[in-house]
């Protein structure tokens, strides 16, 4: 029999684990560290952990100790729209070398999934050595419908290594399997059914905090970091009771959740659902198969002008969320968690980016072209008017992109740091100027650039910010400022002007680009413009 390397790498970790396997029953496994910023060429050794559930088998490289795919919950198969239990309990040494499934969804890139999605990935730079490491805990994005703490961007070895710190990913339940609101119905059984999504990662950082100091963490110093979907379950979490003293700050990118779905919009989607997977009760919903119940994520959300699909996402249920995460105001709970709230400056040339006739618009075209894809209910004639006194100098297609990036999630942004200001709670505010070099720049700073940044991953697979000198000055101002917020509740380190707190008088916003720097309230004009139309939270009506 020929053997692959795979398959003789593989030998070579089971042969060294069992060697290490008899040392940890024995009490007597050597303290594996490395210091800060350590980098060797060796090859990569195992490295083994004990947990709740039992023993893990992970990797050590490049001074980083990789456990990937360890369980924090059972299978949620048995357990459909309801919490999660506890993870099984394991016998010998559980290998920790490849990801988990990720939650059952449509996404090409990590579906079509699987129930048993309760999985969560650490890299650290030292185990159990007693050094209170910062654990940064990052949350993915796309949505509430789709994505994984998987992909490539999101590797924490170089934040490890930079920073001296503890990164987690996870995987959770997500779409309709997440956040399928039940309540209504009568069944006692599925009264957290609209946030069991977020349950998931409640779960995630109670295993977190417990086993911190296996992992070379500290558990009174978890922040929090998402994008996107992962800001808006960050905004959603510090407003539920059961989120409470999890984490310690919080750092959310283009991500926002001001209000949250009603009980009665919930209700009624969860009708819809049932309708397009031809369930006449729940206990239809129970006996489907994964992938026919994944058909309700294709309905048509009637609630939305557009043909778009059914909206999931968090519930306003009175148990788990009790309240809209921000508004009217800002969660009294988490009031003393020092905050970061981000954007990019043309969020939408990610969605909007890819089709050629959007660079192509005239003033003509233009206006059906916003009405449709600016998601406010405002005059087209007098938003392209007031761009045109604003910026002179922008095209028409100018004018789309940055009418509809104000219309859309920016507005999100503005509104929790609005409610923070007067709140009195700890906020610095950012916007990513800098531009991605490749496709000529069109692009520009679009939506989920700054994922690379703050890792200081621009080299990994998916990355958009090449790998010239700007991009590496990014990235390293974007991270440190991630790892000094971390470390210290403030994001201000030696490669920034003085980054200050955002207030309604000035409303402080730190540009990032090269070079970075604070400017008070950008894009002003833009904001007062659209602050003419009320501010409700798309799909949660």
């Amino acid at each position: 029999m020929t053997l692959t390397p795979a398959d003789l790498q593989r030998r070579r970790f089971l042969r060294d684990s069992a060697r290490y396997a008899m040392l940890l029953a024995a009490g007597t496994l050597p303290l594996v560290s490395s210091p800060a910023g350590a980098s060797t060429r060796t090859a990569p050794t195992v490295s083994l952990a004990k947990v709740r559930g039992g023993r893990l088998r992970g990797r050590h490289d490049q001074g980083v100790h990789r456990f990937l795919g360890v369980p924090y919950g059972a299978d949620t198969a048995t357990r459909r729209f309801q919490p999660a239990l506890p993870e099984l309990p394991w016998r010998g040494v559980r290998d920790a070398l490849a990801y988990g499934p990720a939650a059952p969804q449509g996404s090409k890139e990590d579906g079509p999934g699987s129930e048993d999605c309760l999985y969560l990935n650490v890299w650290t730079p030292a185990l159990r050595d007693g050094k209170p490491r910062p654990i940064l805990f990052y949350i993915h994005g796309g949505a509430y419908n789709n994505g994984s703490g998987s992909d490539p961007q999101y590797d924490g070895s170089a934040l490890c290594r930079r920073g001296d710190v503890v990164v987690v990913t996870v995987n959770h339940r997500l779409n309709v399997f997440g956040y399928l609101y039940l309540a209504q119905l009568g069944d006692a059984r599925f009264a957290d059914s609209g946030n069991v999504g977020q349950l998931d990662l409640i779960q995630a950082l109670r295993w977190v905090r417990e086993h911190a100091h296996e992992f070379g963490g500290d558990a009174g110093n978890i922040t929090v970091f998402g994008q996107s979907g992962g800001g808006a379950k960050i905004a959603t979490l510090m407003a539920m009771p059961a989120a409470r003293g999890l984490f310690q700050r919080a750092w959310t990118m283009s991500g926002q959740q001001v209000t949250a779905a009603g009980p009665r919009a919930a209700t009624q989607r969860a009708q819809i659902a049932m309708q397009a997977v031809g369930a006449q009760d729940v206990e239809g919903l129970l006996a489907l198969p994964v992938s026919a119940l994944l058909a309700a994520t294709r309905a048509r959300d009637p609630s939305r002008v557009e043909n778009t699909s059914l909206y999931f996402g968090p519930v306003v249920d009175g148990g788990a969320l009790p309240a809209h995460p921000f508004w009217p105001q800002a969660p009294e709970q988490s009031a003393g968690i020092p905050m970061v709230i981000g954007n990019t400056h043309d969020e939408t040339r990610a969605f909007l980016g890819h089709d050629p006739a959007n660079f192509a618009l005239t003033w003509e075209t233009l206006p059906a072209r916003l009405e449709k894809e600016q998601f406010v209910d405002l005059l087209p004639s007098v938003v392209i008017a007031e761009y045109r006194r604003l910026y002179p100098h922008y095209t028409p297609s100018d004018v789309f992109f940055a009418a509809t990036t104000a219309g859309r999630s920016w507005r999100g942004a503005v509104e929790e740091l609005e409610a923070r200001a007067r709140q009195g709670a700890p906020t610095w505010a950012y916007q990513l100027d800098w531009g991605s070099p490749l496709d000529g720049g069109r692009l520009g700073a679009f939506h989920t650039l700054d994922i690379p940044l703050v890792f200081d991953n621009t080299r990994a697979a998916g990355s958009r910010t090449g790998e010239a000198a700007d991009a590496q000055r990014m990235a390293a101002a974007m991270s440190d400022a991630l790892i000094a917020f971390a470390r210290t509740g403030n994001p201000q380190h030696p490669g920034l002007p003085q980054w200050e707190q955002y207030g309604l008088d000035r409303r402080q916003t730190m540009l990032f680009n090269t070079p970075p720097q604070l400017a008070d309230d950008p894009r002003g004009g833009e904001r007062r413009l659209y602050q003419q139309a009320p501010f409700v939270q798309r799909g949660t009506m």
